[in-house]
Formats: structure tokens, C-alpha cells, sequence
């Protein structure tokens, strides 16, 4: 695999290329099949995106970054997560489908303009940090083929949410 050098930060950034790219697909898709299938690959990448970055990235950047940051990024994680649930349970036929993946797909452009914001965003403060890139990069990797065979072979987990008590998704 090509990208088994990339740090971990490269490797998070790569996701969320991907995710920015099924985003406008899903914008100029027509047809429910189309859409639905483009919707549930955006599920996919985040739902493994979310679980990699809170499984090693997040803890590996506590103490080292701001706390704030690192606590709002669960609670954005959770906000996706909800609407990821509701996506995946629902059709592009239903009212709010179209709606549902624009307000996920804003909200993650938010979620990563925090992250990647040059010189205080999450990751450049991880890096300042002096955090093991390459190792954490290789870990992120390994975590990424894992739950994606998992998830290919016996679909999305019920999402478990970090920040929200009374939800229920």
C-alpha cells in the first residue's frame, strides 16, 4: 500500500480529502441508488475517521494541546455521528435526507478547518508537541484496514457517542 509511510497527520488529512471529494459527488449525484450509495461511503469513512482519531490520535494529543480544542472535537465527533446514524437508517427519498448529509458535510469542513488551521489548529499544535508522527501514522493505519474490513463485512456499529448522555441514537 502506498500511503503505509505517510505520518499521521498526512494520513488524517488524506481522510479528509476524501470525504470533501464524496461530499460534492453526493451535491451533483442524481438518483436515489446514486446518492444513497455515495452517502453510505461518506458514513463509512467518517465513522472509521472518528473511531481512529479517538481510539490514538486524541489520546495521544492530551496534555500536549489545548484542552478546549481537543473537547470540542469529541463533541463534533458526536454531532456527526448522530446525524450518520440518522443517514444510514434513512433513504434519499426521506424529507430531510439531502439535508441531513448538507448540515454533516458543513459540519465536518468546520470540524477539519479547526484541526488544520495553520499554527493553532489541532494538528499543528500536536506536531509543536513533538508527537511521534510516523508512529502514530502507522498505528492510525493499521487501526484504518482493521475497522474497515469489519465494517465492510458486518456494516456500521451504533455509534458510540463520548459527550452525549441522553441520546439515543
Amino acid at each position: 500500500m502506498a500511503d503505509t509511510k505517510k505520518d499521521a497527520i498526512a494520513l488524517l488529512k488524506a481522510d479528509h480529502r476524501t470525504v470533501e471529494a464524496l461530499f460534492e459527488q453526493f451535491e451533483g449525484a442524481s438518483g436515489d441508488g446514486k446518492k444513497q450509495k455515495i452517502a453510505m461511503q461518506i458514513c463509512m469513512e467518517l465513522t472509521v475517521h472518528a473511531k481512529i482519531e479517538e481510539e490514538i490520535f486524541y489520546p495521544a494529543c492530551e496534555g500536549k494541546i489545548e484542552e478546549d480544542l481537543l473537547k470540542e472535537a469529541y463533541v463534533e465527533h458526536d454531532g456527526a455521528k448522530v446525524l450518520i446514524a440518522e443517514i444510514e437508517a434513512g433513504a434519499p427519498s426521506d424529507d430531510f435526507y439531502d439535508a441531513k448529509v448538507k448540515v454533516l458535510s458543513e459540519q465536518i469542513e468546520h470540524h477539519v478547518g479547526e484541526e488544520e488551521q495553520r499554527m493553532e489548529g489541532m494538528f499543528a499544535q500536536a506536531r509543536k508537541a513533538g508527537l511521534d508522527m510516523d508512529a502514530l501514522g502507522e498505528q492510525l493505519l493499521a487501526r484504518k484496514i482493521e475497522l474497515l474490513a469489519t465494517y465492510k463485512a458486518s456494516g456500521l456499529p451504533k455509534p458510540e457517542l463520548t459527550t452525549m448522555t441522553d441520546v439515543t441514537v
